[in-house]
């Protein structure tokens, strides 16, 4: 393990997907741009990284990637773009933005990997990742969260002795994994360099055909690098986004908490202040 990988001064970027349809929102808009608190929900989780004190945030884009960008045009230099030309899965994804941090400075970067369709995402919960990852000179942090019903989630599997093993997809598990209720809502910091070595490693899901970033948690183990694992995120901070049914519930508790702050725009104003 490299001895700059954790240190106080190590400058902390986040790489945010954003590069999906949503096929079931029934509409043409990108997901991550469909407005909860008023605006494209994707200008929550990047608020989040740069409160969290992200130098950078870089968004990984794809379908109808001219609105995700219009939507983020108001944080100017400090979100960066990287194109994901095919969906082939959440590792393909960030290997899509490996451009954007030279090699030399990879050892001396964390980054904090996130999904543009989570507005839920609090500050501090980054923050708390962040700081179990820097003191413990993880190589990766991921933080999970415990809840009653895992449907849809990945599922977090632990040893024996209660050590984190790896993440299996809902798709990949087996009946016994599937009842375990503590899930991966895709929170994840890890070591720029770390990280995208264990990508090189990543395998195309047989199943989905995919590269899964989860999978890079378990090559690390394997390779004797540091994996903490936190369960740090509040189970209402996960819910998923996949129905306009959830886009209000979402919206809902998003206003209920941010009140008055949040803007008044619609859906046709996206990327608006």
């Amino acid at each position: 393990m490299a001895d700059t990988t954790n240190t106080t001064n190590a400058q902390l970027d986040a790489i945010i997907l954003a590069a999906g349809k949503g096929t079931r929102m029934e509409s043409d808009l990108p997901k991550v741009c469909h407005p909860v608190g008023g605006r494209p929900m994707v200008c929550a989780v990047v608020e989040a990284c740069l409160e969290a004190g992200c130098k950078r945030v870089v968004v990984v884009v794809g379908y109808k990637q001219e609105l995700v960008r219009e939507a983020l045009a108001r944080y100017g230099d400090l979100v960066e773009f990287a194109v994901q030309h095919e969906q082939l899965g959440t590792g393909h994804a960030v290997v899509s933005a490996v451009d954007a941090f030279p090699l030399a400075d990879r050892a001396n970067t964390n980054t904090f990997v996130l999904c543009g369709d989570g507005p839920l995402i609090r500050t501090s919960t980054l923050k708390t990742m962040l700081d179990k990852h820097v003191s413990s000179g993880a190589d990766a942090t991921l933080a999970t969260s415990q809840i009653d019903n895992p449907d849809g989630y990945g599922r977090i599997v632990r040893n024996s002795q209660g050590g984190f093993e790896r993440i299996v997809e809902q798709k990949n598990a087996t009946a016994d994994e599937l009842a375990i209720c503590e899930v991966n809502p895709s929170y994840y910091c890890m070591n720029a360099d770390s990280m995208f070595e264990a990508l090189k490693k990543v395998s195309r899901n047989e199943l989905t055909g995919e590269y899964y970033i989860t999978d890079v948690f378990e090559l690390m183990l394997k390779d004797a690098k540091r994996v903490e694992v936190i369960d740090a995120v509040p189970s209402e901070d996960i819910l998923s986004i996949n129905t306009l049914e959830h886009l209000a519930q979402v919206d809902s508790i998003y206003r209920q908490r941010h009140g008055t702050q949040v803007e008044s725009s619609s859906a046709e104003t996206e990327g608006t202040a």
